[in-house]
């Protein structure tokens, strides 16, 4: 175990039928950074975040998941109600299924407050009242007062991250936290982000958005079929992509200036199911570059500050 805020090393995921969702994860976040985490959809990336808060489906985790120097593969059921929320929290994907649906807002953001901080009714109603203020949520006394079903998908999405910052945990997980919010409240989210970054704690942005990962995140994990495949700062990994299935996503992002394509490019075929993983490098199958040594695994190999899972780059 190291000293980075999170560590994660060949962190594996295996279903009773043995199938693995996640197959040697490794990332590493540091206090005062902010990791984007990207790939197509089923690469994993919800799966690492929610196996950092043991809330992973049921099977078997192999590897080494540590918070602090702490190892997270350890804990009971104790250590993950201390843990989660006050020490690391998650702002989930979907918001219309985050909240229990026969309980008000504002009592379900209280309730983790009150846990974890042991103050007032009162003193927990106001801060709640003051948090969705912040996240935007206009009348938010009244917005507290209501159940999740009288909220739009923009506010229930704004009391979700509310309720994940209501403890100002050291790791905030963000899993897709801008998808139901209109473009000037998605920007108030990133600068809050950023402002989380910057109060020396951790963020795990999971997105599809790069330009979203441009604009705020400082450090990228590239994820695919449960394998991370490179890593390193953003701006290098942005301006100089390593692995071809990284320079595949950039290539399919619309211009911003120049002649219009006809048609964006495409990453031919789809991601394999876990059951059906490739032996060898998992994006050789649909790689434009393989070649015989992609029949073996390549291992994800570190230079200076980045690394990649590339027969290209020994």
């Amino acid at each position: 175990m190291d000293d980075a805020l999170l560590s994660i090393d060949a962190l594996r995921l295996a279903l009773p039928s043995g199938a693995r969702l996640l197959d040697g994860v490794s990332l590493r976040l540091e206090r005062g950074r902010i990791l984007g985490v990207v790939g197509e959809s089923g690469s994993g990336k919800s799966l690492t975040g929610l196996s950092v808060l043991g809330l992973q489906p049921r099977g078997r985790l192999e590897g080494k998941l540590a918070f602090e120097g702490q190892d997270l593969l350890g804990f009971g059921p104790g250590d993950w109600r201390r843990f989660r929320g006050r020490r690391a929290a998650i702002i989930f994907q979907d918001p219309m299924t985050a909240f229990l649906p026969v309980r008000r807002i504002g009592a379900q953001i209280a309730e983790q407050i009150r846990l974890h901080s042991l103050c007032s009714r009162r003193e927990a109603e106001t801060r709640v009242i003051a948090l969705l203020s912040r996240m935007g949520v206009p009348a938010p006394r009244e917005a507290a007062r209501r159940f999740p079903h009288e909220l739009s998908g923009g506010l229930r999405q704004r009391a979700m991250i509310a309720m994940a910052l209501s403890c100002d945990p050291d790791l905030v997980i963000a899993d897709e936290p801008t998808t139901a919010l209109d473009v000037t409240v998605q920007a108030q989210i990133l600068m809050l982000l950023r402002e989380i970054g910057a109060r020396r704690a951790g963020v795990m942005l999971i997105t599809h958005d790069m330009g979203v990962v441009a604009q705020i995140c400082t450090d990228i994990a590239v994820l695919y079929a449960g394998v991370v495949v490179e890593s390193g700062p953003a701006e290098a990994v942005l301006r100089t992509p390593w692995h071809p299935y990284t320079r595949a996503l950039l290539r399919a992002i619309p211009p911003m200036d120049g002649a219009r394509p006809d048609r964006l490019p495409t990453i031919e075929g789809t991601p394999p199911a876990p059951e059906a993983r490739p032996p060898g490098c998992v994006f050789a199958p649909r790689c434009p570059e393989r070649r015989a040594a992609c029949a073996f695994r390549p291992a994800l190999r570190r230079h200076e500050d980045r690394s990649v899972a590339c027969v290209l780059y020994p």
